[in-house]
């Protein structure tokens, strides 16, 4: 039998073949189908080959075609980027430009405020040191500052003037650790002294501990310095703590609350009512303007001896009196005055001699003796 197919292999596969066609055919008449089969075996050959070449192409397509809008993406995100840049550059200077033009407004309208006669000045540079607190700024002698004057802000004060240059001066901060100036609680009117600590805090000191100062409680200038003027703010009392002799005070400060930029210099100092002061109770005075000429004292009064004079002094002065009130002339000779006569009190007038008397019964003035003939 193996020999008859290998033999007439050919054949074999030809009755094969024809018996399937006829197999197909017939399938084909019973399902009533029009199609060939050969196509429906085309179709269904080439068929996934086609969705492989499509999806391949599709991919390539829209590869190369992201890859070329990704460039331009790129590129536009740069120039998109670039530009952000110069508008949030833009914007830090205008916002910049704004706060300065606000703090400007606020020095203004404290400069029409206040009584006192400031001078505005910008701050241009800081002092160097491990615990130096000063600042160098943009006015000097030529605009009238002076060493000892005080610089504020409208908040509260900064610190003072240290040295003067032309077109500069030194300040230092009330943070330096030699800073002091003479201060007053609202509240409780407590007194006492403050201090720099060479950091962000202030230390009150001088405050005995039976006096009564409460956190929350503001601290103001006294004017006891003779640099500052009363009335302006320090700073809030943040702690509080007994201690042995005096209590225990530290306080933030309130002039570098708006920034350390712009300040004003006192010129001219005038006191002002602290907060919670009646104004009646409080007397105004105007500071004497730095390096001005001491007012002279007026000079004691001849009659009136002075505070410090001693016994023999009022005893002399009692004689002097007398000598001047009897006529009496000392190193000239004639009579001695009497000691025992009241100062106040003038003597008596003389009686004339007998035969002296006018028509009206009163003495007369003793004539003077005529002058001597040459």
């Amino acid at each position: 039998m193996e020999f008859v197919l290998h033999r007439y292999r050919n054949v074999t596969v030809l009755l094969v073949l024809i018996a399937a066609q006829l197999v197909l055919l017939a399938y084909q008449v019973k399902s009533n189908q029009d199609m060939r089969l050969l196509r429906v075996w085309s179709v269904t050959a080439i068929t996934p080959v086609a969705k492989l070449v499509d999806v391949v192409r599709g991919g390539t397509v829209g590869f190369i075609k992201d890859y070329f809008i990704l460039l331009s993406a790129r590129e536009e995100n740069r120039r998109l980027k670039d530009e952000l840049d110069r508008l949030k550059l833009q914007n830090q200077f205008l916002r910049t430009e704004l706060s300065t033009a606000d703090r400007a407004k606020v020095l203004a309208a404290f400069q029409q405020r206040t009584a006192s006669r400031t001078l505005g000045a910008r701050i241009i540079a800081n002092a160097t040191g491990a615990n130096s607190k000063v600042v160098f700024v943009d006015r000097g002698v030529t605009a009238g500052v002076q060493p000892g004057m005080a610089v504020v802000t409208p908040d509260g004060i900064v610190g003072k003037v240290i040295a003067v240059y032309p077109t500069a001066a030194q300040v230092m901060l009330v943070t330096d650790p030699s800073f002091a100036a003479g201060v007053m609680s609202d509240k409780y009117r407590v007194q006492g002294t403050v201090k720099g600590q060479g950091h962000g805090t202030l230390s009150i000191e001088y405050v005995p501990t039976e006096l009564k100062v409460e956190v929350g409680e503001k601290f103001y200038t006294s004017g006891d310095d003779r640099i500052f003027p009363k009335g302006f703010p320090v700073g809030e009392v943040k702690v509080v703590r007994p201690g042995r002799a005096y209590k225990e005070i530290f306080v933030t400060p309130t002039g570098f609350a708006r920034g350390l930029e712009e300040v004003l210099i006192v010129l001219e100092g005038v006191h002002q009512v602290i907060p919670g002061m009646q104004p009646e109770n409080v007397p105004y005075q105007v500071l004497p303007a730095p390096g001005a000429p001491p007012v002279p004292e007026p000079a004691a009064s001849e009659s009136t001896p002075p505070p410090t004079a001693t016994d023999a002094d009022i005893l002399r002065e009692r004689y002097r009196k007398l000598s001047e009130t009897q006529g009496v002339r000392y190193g000239q000779g004639g009579r001695v005055p009497d000691f025992n006569a009241d100062p106040a009190r003038r003597p008596a007038a003389v009686s004339a001699p007998s035969g002296a008397t006018g028509s009206s019964g009163v003495a007369s003035p003793p004539t003077a003796p005529p002058p001597s003939q040459q």
